[in-house]
């Protein structure tokens, strides 16, 4: 005989343990599984260790910064071994943690493989169980690479385990994971490629400061390949030997490790979703803007999950799943507001980006003022040492509004989330620079560069 209940969560990420917190303390019978140790991609294989090995890196880089300003930065280097344990001491007791704030909640906490049945029904490796609503949130995984000798990479999951790190590694991609990690590896003494296949890397990002962080990237000894393709993967003696391809001639490059970071689809594979009548798309499953299934009234969708028009980050996959809880609690309809959701690449120095790019708020017939400062000779820069630096925050006229804030600098990925609330809340420029900032702060260069 098989269980019931008010709703099953598949997937315990910060989509769907939020959603499942959220009801079963609301009262219903809950049920959550995963097949992997719960707290997903964030807290065990991406945002947050990624963040700690990026300490590691900052130190090297702060001290290298002001070599012969007062740190003799001689000697110093990253232990990734001990690094690696620093890293275990945060991500370690995650699973059993997030088990046990559910079991608080009442939510019942399972394991295994989900596969669906029927319109209400599902499987967890043959443990049939019944729900009035279920909540796909069951993340994403590496996009699939039609390669020769795709079978030798590894994904960012792997890298974050690594107890030593390989002295020449290369990156496929231009996105966040290869940026983020090829600095990290930088600083801790590897040789480390970007291979990608656009203009630039970080496509998402505003041009100008990409251009920016290319040239800091390269000056740490970086090697970002543009416009460039991989044609083969092949074991070689001492690693590997990767063919590359631009402008039609082949290159090769010699690795120790090559680290997918091209991207991530769905993980939909093992849900038999067409015995649930869920359609999906690339992006996901199929949902009305409120986030329930638009063929199956019964299935909820969010985070990476679902197709919405939210970006894949942590902090949409949480707000995704509290809006998806109380729509099914309260029978609503209400959608998440996506307006004000920043974004960073916690790359040395850091990129961050609110609202819109340039050339988009440019086509919507805006008028534009486009205020742009390079920020690198400011006192909060000069203080670090830090040479690379300017922002970009795109000003509707009519409204004196912020449409678009993009930031390259220490710490602007906290400046950044001033903007984000000043698009949220309608402020204006004016209303945001009369704050009075605590000073010498970075929140205080604020008021400058608007």
């Amino acid at each position: 005989m098989s269980a019931t209940y008010d709703l099953i969560v598949i997937g315990a990420g910060m989509a769907g343990v939020n959603a499942a917190n959220k009801c079963g303390a609301a009262g219903w019978r809950v049920a959550i599984v995963d097949e992997l140790p719960y707290g997903g991609t964030c807290a065990l294989r991406g945002c947050d260790p990624k963040k700690i090995l990026r300490r590691g890196a900052e130190i090297i880089d702060a001290a290298r910064l002001l070599q012969g300003r007062g740190i003799d930065a001689g000697g110093l280097a990253i232990n990734w071994a001990d690094l690696m344990r620093h890293k275990r001491g945060f991500t370690d007791p995650v699973p059993d943690d997030m088990e046990r704030g559910l079991a608080d909640n009442g939510v019942d906490t399972l394991h295994g493989t989900a596969t669906f049945t029927g319109l209400n029904e599902l499987a967890i490796d043959g443990r049939p169980l019944k729900a009035d609503r279920f909540l796909i949130a069951a993340g994403a995984r590496p996009r699939p690479l039609d390669l020769p000798g795709a079978e030798h990479l590894i994904d960012s999951t792997e890298f974050l385990h690594l107890d030593v790190l390989p002295g020449r590694v290369l990156f496929i991609g231009g996105g966040f994971v290869s940026m983020e990690f090829a600095h990290i590896a930088a600083r801790a003494g590897a040789m480390a490629t970007v291979i990608d296949r656009g203009e630039r890397p970080l496509k998402g990002f505003d041009p100008d400061l990409v251009d920016l962080l290319v040239e800091r990237s390269t000056d740490v000894g970086i090697d970002i390949r543009a416009r460039t393709s991989i044609a083969s993967i092949e074991p070689a003696s001492d690693g590997y030997e990767v063919t590359i391809e631009r402008d039609g001639a082949e290159a090769r490059i010699e690795a120790d490790l090559v680290v997918h970071g091209a991207g991530r689809v769905p993980e939909l594979s093992r849900l038999g979703l067409d015995a649930a009548d869920v359609a999906t798309g690339p992006r996901g499953v199929v949902v009305a803007p409120h986030l329930q299934s638009t063929t199956n009234p019964a299935v909820w969708a969010a985070g990476d999950a679902a197709d919405t028009p939210g970006m894949p980050l942590t902090p949409v996959a949480v707000f995704e799943g509290k809006v998806a809880a109380s729509n099914m609690l309260e029978d609503q309809t209400t959608a998440p507001d996506y307006d004000g959701v920043a974004t960073v690449v916690y790359t040395i120095p850091e990129l961050a980006r609110v609202g819109m790019l340039e050339a988009d708020a440019r086509q919507t017939g805006i008028d534009l003022d486009v205020r742009y400062r390079d920020t690198s000779s400011w006192f909060s820069n000069y203080r670090v040492g830090e040479r690379t630096a300017a922002t970009k925050i795109l000003v509707d006229r009519d409204t004196d509004t912020i449409v678009g804030a993009h930031m390259l600098g220490p710490e602007y990925g906290e400046l950044i989330n001033f903007c984000a609330l000043a698009i949220e809340l309608g402020l204006t420029t004016r209303q945001l620079r009369s704050m009075t900032a605590a000073y010498p702060s970075v929140g205080s260069d604020l008021g400058s560069m608007l």
